[in-house]
């Protein structure tokens, strides 16, 4: 059993693993400012079980025609896996991030985030899931319409009690910085959830020490964690 699982995670490069916790794109809409992983999960994962365990974080992704979700997503190498899907109670319910995406060049697309974010969060339990805010196509736009849409996106972000990025799907900008931040979060929390059922025992976390994207899962051999993104 051991051995097919491990055959599911192939090796992959340095520049995939987390040694501290990623920073946050701007204080101004950030809900942690931690440098670390919790202490319990640190020595969890300097500890190997010799056993392999697996965690699934579902990410679900949000918001209107042609924001940008595809390509943010993509760029984060799926190899296109990712595909636009119907909206259906399933397709939410379960979610421990919540990704809701609009366009910087189309403040309209911001408007419709809150809506979007409030069909999430009816199929799922109240703070059981962490939030982000995401602008996408920053390439398009200047760094004066950029700042100007970001003090509205940064509002709703509180409103929303949601983390605030702005990436460019084109350029790479910030998207590897956000991911990793999403990964890192959904990993810490799984880990801190097998910590608590298992009273003090050992949770079953590997021995690897990297994060991994292979087609449709962020994978997180440290932890076993596969962080599955899927996109409306």
């Amino acid at each position: 059993m051991k051995s097919n699982l491990m055959h599911l995670v192939p090796p992959v490069s340095r520049d995939r693993i987390i040694s501290q916790f990623p920073k946050w794109y701007t204080p101004e809409a950030c809900l942690q400012f931690k440098e670390h992983f919790h202490a319990q999960v640190r020595t969890a994962c300097q500890q190997s079980t010799g056993t392999v365990g697996l965690k699934i974080s579902k990410v679900v992704v949000v918001g209107d025609l042609y924001v940008g979700k595809t390509s943010l997503i993509n760029r984060w190498d799926t190899a296109g896996q990712e595909k636009f899907k119907c909206i259906a109670s399933a397709y939410y319910r379960g979610a421990e991030v919540i990704i809701t995406v609009f366009d910087l060049a189309d403040i309209q697309t911001l408007d419709h985030t809150k809506q979007w974010l409030e069909d999430a969060l009816r199929e799922n339990e109240p703070d059981s899931s962490f939030i982000f805010l995401v602008g996408t196509k920053k390439d398009l736009v200047s760094d004066a319409v950029c700042e100007r849409t970001e003090l509205d996106a940064i509002r709703f972000a509180n409103e929303m009690q949601a983390e605030y990025w702005s990436v460019s799907a084109k350029t790479g900008e910030n998207v590897k910085e956000f991911f990793s931040r999403v990964a890192a979060l959904a990993f810490e929390q799984s880990m801190i959830k097998e910590l608590e059922k298992t009273a003090g025992h050992m949770a079953q976390i590997g021995a690897g020490n990297l994060i991994k994207l292979e087609k449709n899962m962020m994978e997180i051999p440290e932890g076993n964690t596969q962080v599955s993104l899927s996109c409306c």
